[in-house]
Order: structure tokens, then sequence, then C-alpha cells
């Protein structure tokens, strides 16, 4: 046997933790199943059952699932338990669940998972203690398969041994490459499993029974959870935006906090610095030591991200599209309360030069980061803003201005007031459905735009990516439905197209009316509508596709709905009746060959696919090199990569459209984002300068609207939704050779 496999199993045998089939010791003290937590399990489960969208009961498979997924959701990598673990606890706990859950409100089964996995932590960390006095070898020709969130556990104890000192290898390569000495390398390796550790030893039956429960309602889909009363408090003080951070929402993957999201107007979003994707690794108060927070439980590096308005927060940062996890970047900010003035739509008046360069067309652009709606919580000239009104005033302004055409940006808005989504449509369109909601009974609601008033009738498109969910679903298929704009960006939008509502569990339980001080009890948010667009397609999983797709990396990344697990599916209902045609085919044929045709021949897109295929390539490869000399060969192509790609993107730059900001009255313009102090003492080839933009997919989509609005120069035609653009003309427009 190699002898550091019999250390390590010495060593597991000395703590009394050998592994293999674990004994059954006497669950934890501190794991108590309290009344209101019994109440509150055979609740989840009777409203899973009577009001998700789904409308349907458990299954059989669904709890003999539920063990394996909740031991995922604390082992998301499957190197700390063993396939044995997961072999007793089903044949101890297996066919019992459905009523253990459903009628007794009895969550042991959960209680004897944790304690497992605790246990093999405890004996993974001594281990880990003994492994970083020995000196470690990075010269063997040694790989790393880094992603085994789809991986079995391990099936002997050898073979996590062998796991682990791979694991090891690549946490310590990290810091290494990142020109830290071994010995610190090793030293924030130690506190990171020491800490994970100490986070375990803190753990309640409260938080235990959040992980169970949210994991069993998962099954329905990936948007339904349990909340805790404490993630309740939490959720209720996001939903304020009065909290002062950094202004993104967190969630954890596979042991590290990522951005889901950037709120409009935060600190994050206006430094143009962080990007949903992003994975956070470390946190410092101002010029603080950094703390490591990977394996951190994400309140406590939320708790380290929040703190008083001005003072400074730095991040380091792993960004979302980095082709080596050792890539590292520190980003500061100063924290504020997110308001909702600076997140308010902007928009550009374009200068875009014709296809025969003899003069240029003008077009307006509008960005919109958020369906926003009145806020009587708002102070100053954003009290009681919307989105609506705002966007309708640009307009006004763009067309005094001379815009010929529009395009409306919303890459990356995550949605907001379903309201304010059918309003907004109703600026582009004579009346109609805009949309239809669906409850898990059948019925359908249609929400109409009841105002027969346009404010723009002419030349538009939607621009849209993998960020664009929901409400922003709703206007670009709406409008696509219509025949009123050409959708362009990524192959298709996020797919973000049900509802969900959140459902205090116990308050109107006879049971809590019997007590006179009633103990605090969570609530389920849980999906209870589907959305569906005019002509009855979903928006729900697939997302609206792209008349005209634009390369994108984002199509590589794991951001749309459908990379979820268990996510609803696309289908459709009954069209609803509405005056209006897509835009013709030829017409979309012709303008999508010529933008083709520039994706072939323009270098700015060249540029654009190096990058992504970079990207790939690294990507599909499953493992990574264990080898010092290796990764650092690797790691100076990437910089030099970087670098080339820095100077090209400044000379293309240099080639943006001539543009003039259009700003709402009484809002002051966005500052620019400043430059990263941590930049200040580097070569000018290393800067990540903000200022620096190229906004190819936006450059790209007006010169697709210039296109249009020189093969249909008749703006009024636009607007008339039962004779749309070319449909009688289906010849009219020849492909560009």
């Amino acid at each position: 046997m190699n002898r550091r496999l019999f250390s390590a199993s010495a060593l597991f045998l000395a703590f009394g933790l050998a592994y293999g089939v674990p004994q059954t010791p006497a669950p934890a003290s501190k794991f108590t199943t309290t009344p209101v937590m019994i109440q509150e399990t055979t609740r989840m489960v009777r409203f899973l059952e009577s009001f998700h969208f789904q409308g349907r009961e458990l299954t059989n498979d669904d709890f003999a699932q539920l063990l394996p997924d909740f031991m995922g959701e604390f082992d998301s990598q499957h190197m700390f338990f063993l396939a044995s673990d997961q072999a007793s606890l089903t044949a101890r706990f297996g066919e019992r669940l459905a009523k253990d859950l459903r009628y007794l409100g009895n969550i042991d089964s959960a209680y004897e998972a944790f304690r497992i996995y605790k246990d093999r932590v405890t004996a993974r960390v001594a281990w880990i203690q003994l492994e970083l006095a020995q000196q470690i070898d990075f010269a063997a020709n040694d790989e790393f398969h880094w992603d085994r969130a789809k991986s079995p556990w391990p099936a002997t104890a050898e073979e996590a041994d062998d796991l682990w000192h791979k694991r090891l290898k690549f946490e310590l390569l990290q810091d290494v490459l990142n020109k830290k000495t071994i010995e610190i390398a090793k030293e924030n390796v130690r506190k990171r499993y020491e800490r994970l550790q100490h986070s375990l030893a803190e753990v309640d039956s409260e938080e235990v029974q959040e992980v169970y429960l949210s994991a069993l309602a998962a099954m329905y889909d990936p948007h339904t959870a349990y909340m805790s009363p404490s993630t309740l408090d939490d959720f209720n003080m996001q939903m304020k935006l009065k909290l002062i951070g950094i202004g993104a929402q967190l969630s954890e993957e596979d042991g590290v906090c990522t951005i889901r999201e950037l709120i409009p107007g935060g600190p994050a979003d206006l430094s143009k610095q962080l990007h949903p994707n992003d994975k956070i690794v470390g946190v410092a108060q101002g010029p603080a030591e950094m703390v490591d927070v990977v394996g951190m439980k994400l309140r406590k590096v939320v708790q380290l991200i929040r703190g008083d308005k001005g003072t400074l927060a730095r991040l380091l940062i792993i960004p979302g599209d980095a082709t080596d996890p050792s890539a590292r970047r520190e980003v500061t900010l100063v924290r504020e309360v997110v308001k909702l003035n600076a997140s308010r739509a902007h928009a550009t008046l374009q200068q875009v030069p014709t296809a025969d360069g003899k003069g240029t067309t003008t077009i307006g652009v509008i960005a919109l980061p958020a369906f926003y709606g009145a806020n009587d919580d708002e102070d100053g000239p954003s009290k009681g803003v919307s989105a609506t009104r705002d966007v309708e005033q640009l307009l006004h302004k763009l067309i005094a201005a001379g815009a010929t055409g529009m395009v409306l940006d919303l890459r990356p808005n995550g949605g907001g007031l379903l309201s304010e989504a059918v309003d907004l449509t109703g600026l582009f369109i004579a009346k109609g459905p805009v949309v239809q909601v669906k409850d898990s009974s059948g019925r359908i609601e249609v929400r109409d735009d009841e105002n027969p008033r346009t404010v723009w009738d002419g030349p538009l498109a939607v621009l849209t990516s993998r960020y664009s969910a929901s409400a922003s679903e709703i206007v670009a298929g709406a409008l696509q439905n219509y025949g009123r704009a050409i959708v362009i960006g990524d192959n298709s939008t996020h797919g973000k197209g049900t509802v969900q509502a959140v459902m205090p569990i116990l308050d109107d339980s006879r049971f809590r009316r019997l007590l006179d001080n009633p103990p605090r009890s969570g609530a389920t948010k849980m999906t209870i509508q589907k959305f569906y667009l005019p002509n009855g397609a979903s928006t729900q999983n697939r997302g609206v596709l792209s008349d005209i797709a634009l390369p994108s990396i984002e199509e590589f990344l794991p951001i749309g709905e459908s990379d979820l697990p268990h996510a609803l599916a696309w289908d459709t209902i009954k069209t609803a009746r509405f005056d209006g045609t897509a835009l013709a085919p030829s017409f979309i044929a012709a303008l999508r060959q010529r933008s083709l045709t520039r994706q072939v021949g323009l270098e700015e897109f060249s540029y654009l696919r190096r990058g992504i295929d970079r990207f790939r390539q690294h990507d599909e490869r499953k493992s990574i090199s264990l080898n010092l000399d290796a990764r650092l060969a690797q790691k100076t192509d990437d910089d030099a990569f970087r670098d080339s790609s820095k100077k090209e993107r400044a000379l293309l730059a240099k080639a943006n459209y001539a543009s003039t900001d259009v700003l709402l009255d009484n809002v002051e313009p966005t500052p620019e984002p400043k430059p990263d102090p941590a930049d200040a003492d580097k070569d000018e080839a290393d800067r990540d300068d903000p200022k620096i933009k190229v906004d190819i997919h936006l450059r790209e989509s007006l010169r697709v609207l210039s296109d249009a609005i020189t093969l249909w120069p008749q703006p009024q035609l636009w607007a008339q939704s039962g004779n749309p653009v070319a449909a009688n003309q289906p010849n009219l427009f020849a492909p560009v050779r």
C-alpha cells in the first residue's frame, strides 16, 4: 500500500472514523425537531402537492432521490461522502421517507446524513493537516478532474484519498500561480478547511431542515424552495433594496460565492468590473488582509461584503469567463445604498454609417436595466418613477433629435414588474394582449395593453442576451409576435417563464393560534404560474429566439434556465386574439444574410470569435494539469493572449460610432467608472481600463436596423401589424452577395 494512503487510513482509525459503512451513534443532541418544524415539514409537502404549478403528488422516485440530492447540497463535488454512505442511508430510511415527511414531519434522515457528512469532514480535515506537513510534488504529470458534480461518490477510502491528493495539489497551485509561496499557500488551504469544519459545528436544526426541504422542493423546479425564518428575514430585507453593500445578488455554487445578478445602479454595476457568473474567493475591508471565503457559508460571505456607507470593500474575483481556475482579479468598490435613480433607463443617439459609406443613419438606443415601478420609499427625483414613463420620455427626446430607428437594449435586464412590461410594450403597439398567465388549474389570464396610442411606430430592434429574463422576455417576445421588432443578440434569452409567490407556511394554522406567543416559522417560495406570449408559446426554458443571432461567449456559460436541474419544460397554449403577425421570413433572411457577411469579414467579429474559441477549448477540457511547469507555461500563454486582446480592443474602440447621450429630465449623467486602485502600479498592457468600451453586439444591432431602414424605408408600414413589413412581397429582398 502507498505510504501516504496507509498513514491517512491509520489516522482515520485513530479518530474512530474509519471509512466504510458508518456506525449508528445517537443523533447529535443539538438536532431537535420542534413542534413547529414538524408542522412546517408536513405542510411543505402539502403545499407542494396542492399549490405548485405542476399540480402533482410526490412519487416514490422523488423520495428515493431526496437523500442523494440532500447529500449533494453539502458535498456538491462528491469528495467527502462515500458510495457506501448513500447505500446505508437509503437502506435505513428509503422506504419510510414518504411517511416521515408527509404525515409525521420526521426529518431524522436529514440529521443522520448531516452527521455522517460532519464526521467525514472532521476526518478529512485531520488528513489534510497531515498531508500539508509533507512535501508536495508538483513535478508529476497528474491531471485533476475539477468538476465532479455529476460523478459518483468514491467507492473506497483509497479512491477518496487519491482524489484528495489531487484536490490539494489543485488548490495549492491556485496560490502558487498567483505568486504566493508554498508556505502561504498551505496556510491558506489549512485555514479554508478549518473554517469549513468550524462552520459545520455551528449548523443547527433549522439550517438542516431548510436544506432538506429545499432539496425536496427543487424536485418540482429550481425556483421553488423552503425559507427558514432567518432566510425569510434576509429575503424581505433584499426586497426593500435598501441594503448598503456592493449591489449584487449572490448565490453559492459548489462551495464558492457566485454573482448571479448585478443590481442596476449599484456599485458593482457602475464599476463595470464585475459580471454575472464571476466568483468571489476573497473579501477584505479596506486595506485589511484578504479573507479567503471559499467554502464559507453564503450568509457569512454576505455579512463580510455588507458594511457602512462610504467604506471600501475589496473583492478577489475569478472571472466567470476565465480559461484557468487560477485566474484572479482584485476589485475595489465603495459601499453605497442602491438607489433607483441610478438604475433608470438611459439613451444615446448613434450616427451609424450606411452600407455604401456615403452617409449615416441616426438611430436611438435606449438601455433599460430593469422594469422598475413607483417606489414610495425613494426620496428626491426618483420618487414615483416607472420604466414605462422613463422610456416614453426618452423616445420623445430621440424622435425630436431626428432618430429614424430605435434599439431597445434589454441585455442585462433580469425582469421586474409585469405591469411595467405590459405598459412598456404598449409604447410600440396600438393595443392588444401582451402576455398570457396560466396557473396550475389551467386558468389563463390575458394581460392587455389597453392604450391605443403608440409613441414609436417606426423601425425597432430589441437587443437581448442570455441574461435577459422574465419581463424582458415578455417584451421581446410580444414585440416579435406583433412584427414590431427584430430581436437580435444571443441565440435565445434566459428562459425564465415562471412566477413565484412567497407563502407563509404556518401563519394561518390552528396550531399556532392556540399559542400565546407562537415561535417564528418559515415560508415557501413556490412556482404558481407560467408566462406565455400572445401566440401561445411559453418563454420558459427555451426563451425568446433571436431573429438574428450573434456569436457570444454567453452561449457556453451555464447561465440559462435550461442549465438548471428540474427546470420546467417549454410548451404552448392556445393563441390569444391579437392583430399582428411576425415579420416576413424573407425580410429577416435578407437582414440575417447581410449580418452574416459582416460577421465573416469584420475584424471585430474575428476578435470576438478568438475569445470564444479559446474559452471553449479550455472549458471542454474537464481536467487540468497539476504539473507546475505546465501550468506556468499555460499561464504565460494566457497572459500573452489577454494582453494581445486588450491592445486589439483599444484599436477597435477607435471605430466606435459618434454618439450623444440623451438624459432623462432631472437625472445627472452617470459618472465614468474609476479605474481600480489596484491597477495604479501596473504597466499599461496589464490594466483593465473600463473606459475602453467596445460593444460589438450593439454595433451590429445598429447596422442591422440601418439595413432594415434601407430595405424598407417607409417607417409607417412597421406599425401596420396586420400587414407586417414585406409580408406580401416575399421576393423583394434578395440575399446580398
